[in-house]
């Protein structure tokens, strides 16, 4: 039951002639009687809040960096009109810097018997769940001298996803993926590519093409045109260990992975291959398998919404097991992981040779365009430092990546705004190459 700042005021006022004309208990009973009788009068007036009705409705989803509306509907079922002031308390990153005060209050008058219904908009700068906290209800009566206050739980959730900024790149990767079904359709067959139909000899066409029973069957040769093998398997496996924890720029590592197995997830799937994801680091923390093509995206972005990097070693071991059960036959294993030297060293490269026997493997990094450009600094002496450094931390990545060159796996070393199409495109090269 809060005093309000009216009720101070007109105490302070009448204390004043109290102290000049009549410097008694007798004085101070006969101003703060009355004003002890309007405050009890007000708080009778004022509608009763522990019986008001609150429901939710609006957006149970948004992608990081854009906004979302959640509906409130404030009920007054009392015999008393309802003047209040209105908090609706979310965690802190559901908001702006600096702006959550001023979207999380509202005023509120509800005649009685209705409702009315008011919009939190929430611009969250986290991804994740974020769960409404209580609903908090100052109830004025019609002096403004009292307050009747009480919170109410009123459950809602709201999903942020991942923000998918590489998608900018998929028109013009599906636009290359056509263009290569179309280039690859009059190639002679090889590894990774599938019958696609018949056509009328030309001159220059290989002989070794001509289907003869075809040929047989119509009055002109007929040779046969294949295409990049569809339906193929490709399983997306994030490190979610201690690694891609690492800052670059102003996000984990894991962010940037994140948005390279979306797009080549929404590319994949458009070019008939299935596609699984499968995030570890000691244990599984994300699991997408067996969906359609159309619920492909979808479920990536809802299963790496709630992904946190975890400040562990990843079980180099643990992952190369989990990843055979998940891929039981030949697929693209694309493992987004740290290029450290330590990590693949000592965790990846002894256990690789069980991937590689049966899949094929590619390896995607972020690296952090803050070395690439310490390497170009010069003009003084702790620049020059700074760019020795930096070199070599390159040419340790270089050496890594040839380590892993040489047991067959594709290497993709990016800064983060690179990584996506970057990955994108080794899969295209992949694919027109026969390999998968």
């Amino acid at each position: 039951m809060p005093v309000t700042g009216r009720t101070a005021l007109l105490a302070a006022l009448g204390s004043l002639p109290v102290g000049i004309l009549e410097p008694s208990w007798t004085g101070i009973l006969a101003v703060n009687a009355p004003l002890a009788l309007a405050c009890a009068c007000d708080f009778a007036l004022a509608a009763p809040v522990r019986r008001l009705l609150l429901t939710r409705s609006g957006d149970t989803s948004v992608r990081l960096g854009e906004s979302a509306d959640v509906q409130l509907t404030v009920t007054n079922p009392t015999g008393r009109p309802l003047r209040a002031e209105l908090r609706d308390a979310w965690p802190p990153s559901s908001w702006q810097p600096g702006t959550e005060v001023a979207a999380s209050r509202q005023r509120l008058d509800v005649p009685s018997g209705e409702r009315r219904r008011l919009t939190t908009r929430l611009r969250p700068t986290r991804r994740g769940d974020h769960q409404a906290d209580r609903v908090t209800i100052r109830s004025r009566g019609p002096l403004g001298l009292f307050t009747r206050q009480s919170s109410h739980k009123v459950p809602w959730t709201l999903r942020v996803l991942p923000p998918f900024a590489s998608r900018k790149h998929l028109p013009s990767k599906l636009a290359r993926l056509r263009e290569l079904d179309g280039r690859t359709s009059v190639l002679i067959r090889g590894q990774g590519t599938e019958f696609d139909s018949l056509r009328e000899y030309v001159p220059g066409d290989d002989t070794r093409s001509i289907d003869w029973r075809a040929t047989a069957r119509q009055s002109s040769v007929a040779v046969r045109t294949w295409r990049p093998e569809r339906d193929r398997h490709i399983l997306l496996v994030l490190d979610t260990g201690r690694t891609s924890a690492g800052r670059v720029g102003d996000a984990p590592r894991l962010d940037a992975s994140m948005d390279a197995s979306l797009l080549l997830g929404a590319l994949a799937s458009r070019a008939g291959d299935r596609v699984d994801l499968l995030a570890y680091d000691r244990r599984v923390r994300a699991l997408v398998q067996g969906k359609a093509a159309g619920d492909v995206l979808p479920s990536l972005v809802n299963a790496l919404a709630t992904l946190e990097p975890e400040l562990v070693e990843t079980d180099a071991r643990g992952l190369t097991a989990t990843a055979l059960r998940t891929a039981p036959r030949s697929s693209l294993i694309v493992l987004l992981t740290s290029l450290e030297a330590a990590p693949i060293e000592e965790g990846l490269l002894p256990v690789l040779s069980r991937l590689t026997q049966r899949h094929t493997v590619l390896v995607a990094s972020v690296a952090d365009p803050h070395i690439t450009k310490m390497a170009k600094a010069r003009g003084t002496t702790e620049a020059v430092y700074d760019a020795a450094a930096a070199a070599q931390a390159q040419a340790e990545r270089r050496r890594t990546a040839e380590q892993l060159s040489r047991h067959g796996v594709t290497v993709v070393d990016a800064t983060p705004d690179d990584l996506a199409p970057a990955l994108a495109d080794a899969y295209l090269s992949l694919k027109a190459a026969g390999r998968l």
